[in-house]
């Protein structure tokens, strides 16, 4: 399953905060120095693809125009994915010169 750096981060975060994260404002961390107009959107969208994936679930409140999330919690597949993240091999930033 492809998961973005975003989604990443996201799943690491809840893992790491005993499961849930109240505020999505914590989650706009992700974005070094300042972040885009529009990142909650992006955050939004990203959480809804995940929840569909089955990684997270969340409690919120929809209207026809948007939805105002106040829980994310991680699935036991999350949790699953998470420790699978962590598991994994990270890729070093190594740069060569003059190639």
């Amino acid at each position: 399953m492809y998961l973005s750096k975003l989604q990443k981060y996201i799943l690491l975060e809840c893992y790491f905060n005993s499961g849930k994260i109240y505020l999505l404002d914590n989650l706009i961390k992700f974005y070094s120095g300042k972040p885009p107009k529009n990142a909650k959107r992006i955050i939004t969208k990203s959480l809804e693809k995940m929840v569909n994936k089955g990684l997270l679930s969340v409690v919120a409140k929809k209207t026809p125009h948007k939805l105002f999330i106040r829980e994310i919690g991680l699935t036991k597949f999350g949790k699953k994915i998470a420790k699978e993240i962590l598991e994994s091999k990270q890729k070093l930033p190594l740069k060569i010169k003059g190639r």
